[in-house]
């Protein structure tokens, strides 16, 4: 009887973990809709012609007396919401985890993103100042939630099953962002069959996102459950400013240096990712002489193939471990640039072919990645952990651009400035090769899966 109890509690808690499992791949469905048709595609262009329909005769924009090219606006407000983000993020991971109340402050985060996202619908005329700080707000609230999402998958999903659960939570989001954009498009680009002007189709499609965002949240908030903190855990202040909890959180960081070191390749690596991802279309309009609307069917095939590719790899995990797989995609990475160097110009063919390449190891590389430094985290900082780690993601993407830039600059060719891209693929390759995960994993007090 006391055996049958047994196989009954572990039946239930399998059950209640697969639940909480599908809530959490929902909330990757609610918002990558936001990363891709928003951020992505309409919002750069649109909040652009809106900042120059405000300019002055010389192309400036004045927020708050300050000159700014119109043509600039919408980067420097996503600069402006990395920074806040990065003030943000530290601060709220520490105290989820102190509290073990993730949940309320996933909500908090997930719907401000999504009101401040709806409310673009309102950004028409010359109303860029307006566009900005929706901008601004939507963001750092996407990077706070996603922060406080990605902290839940130690809790959620045993070692064994980790990278499987990453990589469907990947999958969830691509195939998302990508059903919606084909609707998006098709109101983009029948808007006047539809009986609406194009400026009101972009807001309709921006605002939509928040909707989404905003609407399947409420799946992951009905079936995820709060835990109670680890005893000892984030036992600090209760309210420390944004860039000393970051400190405090890098300076406990130094307890777990091989956790620090993942996290360094990481961050050099995902630089190249995230650069490779936001520099692509210039250089297929730039260098290769390639119609707008090649581009966006090229940014929907790399949604749709980014979900068979998060699959794909999450299963080669299995059977490879995360690290190589991760390893592999990075010489896969490597291998896309040198091809798209030596792509012709105005051959769509091959830029798609560029596209399917990248959308194959892109949703692979970033789950398996997560889910390898959800093993690297001790118990009960899941949250603050995953506040640098994040931090990572949006806050560094700095130096992919900045070598991209002067390569071009000194250069004057766009195929040098991609193929310069290399370096961070195979410097991330070259420092995450040297990490032992094992003892990375077993410094952290967590179990070793038998294959990783």
């Amino acid at each position: 009887m006391g055996t049958e109890s047994v196989r009954t509690e572990t039946s239930d808690d399998a059950a209640g973990r697969r639940r909480e499992q599908r809530g959490w791949y929902f909330y990757d469905w609610a918002c990558s809709v936001y990363s891709t048709s928003v951020l992505t595609v309409f919002l750069g262009p649109y909040l652009t012609s809106v900042a120059k329909e405000a300019a002055d005769p010389g192309g400036y924009v004045h927020p708050l007396g300050i000159p700014v090219r119109a043509g600039s606006f919408f980067a420097y407000s996503v600069s402006l919401s990395v920074i806040a983000a990065v003030l943000v993020m530290p601060l709220v991971g520490a105290a989820a985890d102190r509290t073990g109340r993730k949940k309320p402050f996933l909500a908090a985060a997930a719907y401000t993103g999504a009101a401040a996202t709806t409310g673009m619908f309102f950004l028409s005329g010359d109303r860029y100042l307006l566009g900005g700080v929706l901008l601004v707000v939507a963001n750092a609230a996407q990077s706070v939630a996603m922060m406080l999402y990605n902290s839940y998958l130690p809790q959620i999903a045993p070692p064994e099953e980790r990278d499987a659960v990453s990589s469907r939570g990947w999958a969830f989001g691509y195939a998302a962002g990508s059903l919606v954009l084909v609707v998006n498009l098709v109101l983009y680009l029948a808007h006047d069959s539809f009986g609406v002007s194009e400026s009101t189709a972009v807001r309709i499609c921006l605002a939509s996102a928040g909707l989404w965002w905003g609407g399947f949240t409420l799946i992951p908030l009905l079936r995820l459950r709060d835990r109670p903190p680890v005893v000892g855990s984030a036992v600090r202040e209760a309210a420390v400013p944004g860039l000393r909890r970051l400190v405090a959180t890098y300076r406990d960081m130094r307890r777990h240096p091989l956790t620090l070191a993942f996290l360094l390749a990481y961050l050099v690596y995902n630089d190249g990712i995230q650069t490779v991802i936001s520099q692509a279309s210039v250089y297929g309009s730039e260098e290769l002489g390639l119609s707008q609307s090649t581009l966006i069917a090229a940014v929907l095939l790399v949604q749709v193939l980014a979900v068979a590719g998060a699959l794909t790899m999450g299963r080669l995990s299995l059977r490879y471990g995360a690290k190589r797989t991760i390893l592999g995609s990075l010489v896969a990475w490597t291998l896309t640039l040198a091809v798209g160097y030596f792509l012709p110009s105005g051959a769509p063919a091959g830029f798609f072919l560029l596209a399917a390449a990248i959308g194959l190891v892109l949703g692979g590389s970033q789950a398996l990645s997560r889910s390898l430094f959800s093993h690297l985290v001790p118990p009960g900082k899941e949250a603050e952990y995953f506040s640098a780690y994040e931090v990572s993601d949006r806050g560094t993407s700095w130096l992919g651009p900045l070598v991209f830039g002067i390569t071009y600059q000194v250069t004057g060719s766009y195929r040098d400035a991609i193929i310069s891209l290399v370096i961070f693929f195979v410097v991330g390759f070259l420092l995450l090769a040297r990490v032992p995960v094992r003892q990375a994993i077993t410094d952290a007090g967590n179990p070793v899966p038998e294959r990783i």
